[in-house]
């Protein structure tokens, strides 16, 4: 009886795909997620299509928190960056979208490099607090540059499109939105395999350790920043296209804290876990939403005080996960799914 899960070289421990198994589920799940669309409301599609976006954000703070060691507080301002960055590429120069989301991305990572330039010297809560610093700084030139953000009136962003095919729902931004969403999921999954992702590993994990075995701490610390910091513009540039309307409102500081609160919840350092932090903090708002709507008939009172626990709720579940389940909601996959492996013997 074949029990566990046993590797014979180094490429097979390496594989993405464990088994063919894998590989027909994960082609499953593709030919299932593709034809939404076809049958989904527009509303849950607008929600899939803000879970899209997430992921992405969410794995671009991973690679620098979870598994370089660097916290910031800056996702919102890099976000911001990408989307006004992308809005202003689009309008003013009228350059294609295929265009615009990689430029904003770029315009982003090397934002997010110079606000790296800190972490060389200082981290944990001091790095935050700098970061923390650039949010209001992007906040303040947000609000200020209006011949490039439209200022507090904000920036009208043209829908996308191909030719004459133009991406101007939810149905047809969500082949746009998960196309790019699977491609920053393989790219972050692949990065990990290569010496780059050992070396961001080694950093988190013991700097000075790796600097003695030859880690460049200043070249990886840099390059974590603008990578995230890439993946995180690209977000922002899709919710751009996604809102249609951008404003300094649109990123504020919570955004930040909802985006930590993913990679917290989903597990550091894993993503899979971005995946699924992404999912329930996505969903956490609108799940509310509904419980207090289908109350609001039998406790009209009760609907007033829900409706802001959003908060208290999001709270009380990072605080939940950080005492029963500190490495996520990755972590008990990975325990449900060894306990299947090694079944039927426990160990």
């Amino acid at each position: 009886m074949r029990c566990g899960d046993f590797k014979t070289t180094y490429a097979a421990d390496m594989t993405i795909f464990e088994s063919g198994n894998a590989r027909i589920m994960l082609g499953l799940f593709f030919c299932l997620l593709f034809t939404l669309p076809l049958y989904v409301p527009g509303y849950l599609l607008d929600i899939i299509n803000r879970i899209g976006i997430a992921v992405i954000g969410a794995i671009g703070l991973n690679i620098l928190t979870g598994f370089t060691g660097q916290i910031s507080l800056g996702n919102a301002a890099f976000m911001a960056i990408g989307a006004f960055s992308c809005g202003y590429l689009g309008t003013k120069f009228e350059l294609p979208f295929y265009l615009c989301i990689p430029l904003a991305g770029l315009i982003a990572a090397f934002s997010g490099m110079f606000v790296g330039i800190p972490s060389l010297r200082i981290k944990g809560l001091y790095l935050a607090m700098a970061t923390l610093a650039a949010h209001f700084i992007v906040e303040f030139l947000v609000v200020k540059w209006e011949s490039v953000t439209g200022g507090v009136a904000g920036l009208s962003i043209p829908s996308p499109k191909i030719g004459n095919f133009v991406f101007d729902s939810d149905a047809k931004l969500f082949f746009l939105i998960f196309i790019i969403a699977i491609m920053s999921v393989l790219f972050a999954k692949n990065i990990f395999r290569t010496k780059v992702g050992k070396a961001f590993i080694a950093i988190r994990d013991q700097a000075i350790s790796a600097e003695v075995m030859g880690v460049n701490i200043l070249k990886y610390k840099l390059l974590s920043f603008g990578i995230s910091s890439f993946y995180v513009g690209v977000a922002g540039a899709l919710i751009a296209y996604q809102a249609k309307i951008i404003s300094p409102e649109t990123f504020p500081i919570t955004v930040a804290i909802d985006y930590l609160g993913m990679i917290i919840i989903g597990g550091l350092g894993s993503i899979l876990g971005s995946i699924y932090g992404a999912i329930f903090i996505t969903l956490l708002p609108e799940l509310l939403r509904m419980g207090t709507s289908s109350l609001a008939g039998s406790f009209p009172e009760l609907v007033n005080k829900l409706a802001a626990m959003k908060e208290l709720v999001f709270g009380l579940l990072v605080i939940i996960f950080l005492i029963f389940e500190p490495s996520g909601m990755a972590a008990r996959w990975h325990s449900i799914k060894n306990y299947w492996k090694l079944y039927p013997f426990s160990h």
